[in-house]
């Protein structure tokens, strides 16, 4: 909303005078309304502790971030660009493997990886669309934008990103129709678009979301989803598998499913093909997948191409397969599995952000300028235990937003994950994706389970003007 300078960007003069306009009262007003919202919505996520699980309303800002027409369309653009080179990055290592074997990409760093599965070898993957619902984490620095991570496998928060747009419209008609704000609300058709565009073999296809059970910290987002898109919502136990053909359990018998829209890991989807003890899954799924008679969206096996380790290689892979140089960058990226990205990292732990190559949700990272020493200490004896399970980046001066928290209004460290939707002919993006803050003073890590919230994100149709 603001110049480095502090004075207030023309595309957010009407919001900013607002603001500003407003007494403490009516702002403390608004904040409420939006978090009674949530609140009444029951619109929750899982914090894992040392002793026990809890389940919480996740907080919820009422001051929108805003970004220019032109700023979000660089992302859009970056974000199509991306998706296609990992599309064929997977098509890749599931069949030729030539960017393997052309050194674009170690060996051991894809067939080392637990997320690769032998069992996708060979296999055709309808359109060879392995990924159609991605969700990028994009940071800001005083350098422009870059992509931190890529979530492929069941990436998680747009129904938060519907839910705080829902509140904000609520709270602050006037002023929302006022800034011809992008509208992201469209989300759960495309979303129904895009998976039903993937099947060849009905016009009228059935979708299923298939979830782990209401004891998932993403189980409102399952049903939620489900409900908006007029899908069948299902656990494993819901689906059984004849002849090849996936059904689902109804009162009045068996109804046919030809999309799944799975939230459930690669490790429990099927018992028979995947592990054997897993009682979320479907028995002989990975079968009719793998006979095409039901998609299955994201493809398993895809998860390789979202771990962190593989991350610093997606510039290269754009280069490789699309001949192109990458329109967002990556953030510098140390392997610890190099001896250089070691030592480099076990060098500089005080400066350096350190993450698990399979991690999510900001845990098992270091953040080693807010470490204390026995962290840093015990850190740095896990790295040397099992080096190429971590990567190491550097501490990031992320961008700052306005919050309002304890009657102030307060800049914050900010993120945004924008949402990717890749049918049969057409790429659809969000415009706008969940904004996460870190609502604690200087603290970077935006995720709700670390202390983080969301805030809506307004894509603006109009250019800041030179003042």
């Amino acid at each position: 909303m603001f110049h480095d300078d502090r004075t207030l960007r023309t595309v957010a003069e009407r919001l900013g005078t607002a603001l500003n306009n407003a007494t403490p009262e009516q702002l403390m007003q608004l904040q409420d309304g939006v978090r009674r919202q949530f609140l009444h919505e029951g619109i929750t996520f899982t914090v894992i502790g040392k002793e026990e699980v809890t389940e919480q309303i996740i907080p919820i800002d009422c001051v929108p971030r805003v970004l220019t027409a032109s700023e979000w369309d660089h992302i859009d653009q970056g974000l199509r660009q991306r998706l296609r080179a990992i599309n064929l990055f997977l098509k890749d290592i599931y069949h030729e493997g030539w960017s393997l074997r052309d050194g674009i990409v170690p060996y051991e760093l894809v067939l080392g990886c637990p997320q690769y599965r032998m069992e996708m070898l060979g296999t055709k993957v309808p359109h060879d669309i392995y990924v159609s619902v991605c969700g990028t984490d994009i940071v800001r620095t005083r350098d422009g934008f870059a992509v931190l991570e890529d979530n492929l496998r069941v990436p998680s928060g747009v129904s938060y990103m519907l839910a705080c747009r829902a509140a904000i419209k609520q709270a602050m008609p006037r002023l929302y129709r006022a800034h011809n704000v992008r509208e992201v609300l469209p989300y759960p058709g495309q979303l129904y678009s895009q998976l039903a565009s993937l099947v060849t073999w009905t016009q009228s296809p059935r979708i299923a979301v298939l979830t782990p059970g209401r004891y998932n910290s993403a189980y409102y987002e399952h049903a939620f989803l489900a409900g908006e898109m007029g899908a069948e919502l299902v656990e494993g136990r819901d689906l059984v598998v004849h002849d090849g053909l996936v059904y689902m359990r109804t009162v009045t018998g068996l109804k046919k499913v030809d999309v799944i829209y799975r939230r459930v890991d690669d490790d429990f989807l099927d018992p028979v093909t995947f592990r054997n003890d897993s009682l979320l899954g479907v028995p002989g799924l990975f079968h009719a997948y793998r006979v095409g008679n039901v998609v299955i969206a994201n493809a398993p096996g895809t998860g390789v191409a979202d771990d962190k380790a593989l991350y610093a290689y997606v510039p290269d892979l754009i280069r490789y397969f699309l001949s192109e140089e990458p329109i967002l960058s990556n953030v510098e990226t140390y392997l610890c599995r190099t001896t250089e990205g070691l030592t480099y990292t076990l060098e500089n732990l005080d400066k350096l952000v350190v993450k698990e190559v399979g991690g999510s949700g900001g845990y098992g990272m270091l953040v080693g300028p807010h470490a204390s020493a026995k962290e840093k200490k015990d850190f740095a004896e896990r790295l040397r235990t099992d080096p190429s399970n971590f990567i190491s980046q550097p501490t990031l001066a992320l961008s700052r937003a306005p919050c309002f928290i304890d009657g102030k209004v307060v800049p914050r460290h900010v993120d945004v994950r924008p949402f990717v939707l890749q049918g049969r002919k057409e790429t659809w993006i969000a415009p706008g994706g969940l904004c996460r803050v870190a609502l604690r003073q200087g603290s970077l890590v935006v995720n709700s389970s670390q202390g983080g919230g969301c805030k809506d994100l307004w894509v603006i149709n109009e250019e800041e003007r030179n003042s």
